[in-house]
């Protein structure tokens, strides 16, 4: 069966979680969690589906960019695009005019990744498996062909990569038997944004640890006081033994990020996140050696736009845990690249995953990494937010703070879109995708 693109369709899809404070930070505010959402149409019925998270406002701008792209795609058979998948990742981040918007970051990056989200679903869907379960069936020369080594070479050539997987498939067996039965080990940022009220920690705290969870992470930068008191009151609640991690948002200079985090050592975190403006990496590396004798690691990521950087992040020491990104990066393809120069490095990767639909997006990169490529979890969690999940048909399952891998099954097509009213739903398959069942007015969700 021939599954040539004919058209692409995307949506604005905005949820108002500022209201309540959810996802509030020491730099993003206000934040309602939304998402440019990709819908790509097949001759034969078959849809791929994806998406880009945003914050809200400017989300009809990553609208536009993934309109622009739509041309790049139209007209390919999902045949030919896996064929040559280097290529056609490419293909969009190249283009000779709207390349200048990025290159391979920004709006335009988004945009990229929300597309190849869609392609890599339906890629999925007509291999009738879970995204993870198709990576993991790939054949190492199959992974490298998806990946562009242009920049990074001077790190991670392809034939390091091929060695790399080839040397991880002893073992995957069974690494993939343990996360059907295990699953992969995760941390909660739903118990302490930094809107949230001391009671409102402290009870979100109670009912975690009650759960399962033993690994947690605090927002923190808007008020040193306040970040002194609300670690201690958290550190209180968890107890000793305990994961504590903490959040910055970007929202400091190097030398306030290091005198600000040797304030709060005394509570023992394991990482200080965006300590300063992502795109500082000698400022992360300095950061990471003032920090390393407290114990503290640096952990960065979640906008780091693109495998050059990361590679540079990795070259300077400037981070102890990577944290890629389903979104930001373009997609899979670099995510895999990503992955392969962290284990060149030796450096854990634990995804971000605080959005609507990452926690569904990144579950599938990280059971990969695991069975894979790292074949480790030490020092390894992927984050989880417990927002939104209920507008999936198919929502992450958490089993004892650990993630469980989505089922291997044969996927049918799609209904067609219905109306909010009916469904009151979004809804996500098994295979990394997300299908919008929403009615809007204008581009604001009707809730």
């Amino acid at each position: 069966m021939s599954h040539r693109i004919v058209s692409v369709s995307v949506r604005d899809v905005r949820f108002p979680t500022s209201l309540e404070q959810h996802g509030s930070d020491a730099m993003h505010t206000d934040p309602d969690y939304s998402a440019a959402y990709v819908v790509l149409h097949t001759a034969c019925g078959l849809r791929g589906f994806g998406l880009t998270f945003t914050l809200g406002k400017g989300t009809e701008i990553v609208v536009l960019a993934v309109e622009a792209l739509a041309d790049l795609v139209v007209g390919k058979s999902l045949q030919d695009i896996v064929k040559d998948f280097r290529g056609f990742y490419r293909l969009l981040t190249s283009d000779g005019q709207m390349r200048w918007l990025g290159p391979e970051k920004g709006v335009i990056q988004l945009a990229t990744a929300a597309v190849l989200n869609a392609v890599w679903d339906l890629w999925a869907r007509a291999e009738g498996k879970p995204l993870w379960k198709l990576l993991v069936d790939m054949d190492p020369e199959q992974i490298v062909s998806c990946v562009d080594f242009r920049y990074i070479t001077d790190v991670l050539t392809e034939k390091e990569a091929l060695d790399i997987l080839v040397g991880a498939q002893e073992g995957k067996k069974q690494r993939e038997d343990r996360m059907m039965k295990e699953g992969y080990p995760a941390y909660t940022t739903s118990c302490a944004w930094l809107g949230y009220s001391d009671q409102q920690l402290k009870q979100l705290c109670t009912d975690a640890l009650k759960s399962g969870w033993t690994k947690f992470k605090v927002k923190v930068g808007a008020n040193l006081d306040d970040d002194i008191h609300r670690c201690r009151l958290i550190r209180q609640t968890i107890g000793p033994n305990n994961t504590l991690m903490i959040d910055a948002n970007q929202r400091w200079d190097v030398a306030e990020a290091i005198s600000w985090v040797t304030s709060l050592s005394e509570f023992k975190p394991l990482w200080i996140e965006e300590p300063t403006s992502p795109d500082d990496i000698l400022g992360h590396a300095a950061i990471s050696k003032a920090l390393a004798p407290l114990g503290i690691g640096v952990a960065t990521g979640e906008q780091c736009a693109n495998r050059v950087m990361f590679k540079q992040f990795l070259q300077a020491s400037a981070l102890q845990f990577v944290q890629i990104d389903s979104c930001r990066l373009g997609s899979v393809n670099e995510n895999l690249a990503v992955l392969l120069m962290a284990h060149k490095f030796q450096v854990p990767v634990c995804p971000h995953a605080g959005g609507v639909g990452l926690c569904e997006l990144v579950q599938h990169l990280i059971l990969f990494d695991y069975i894979c490529v790292s074949a480790s979890l030490s020092n390894r969690m992927c984050e989880y937010v417990d927002h939104l999940h209920e507008h999936f048909t198919s929502p992450v399952v958490i089993q004892n703070a650990h993630y469980m891998p989505p089922k291997v099954r044969q996927v049918r097509k799609q209904p067609p879109f219905v109306h909010y009213s009916e469904t009151k739903s979004l809804s996500i398959t098994s295979t990394y995708s997300l299908r919008c069942l929403l009615s809007f007015s204008g581009s604001r969700l009707l809730l």
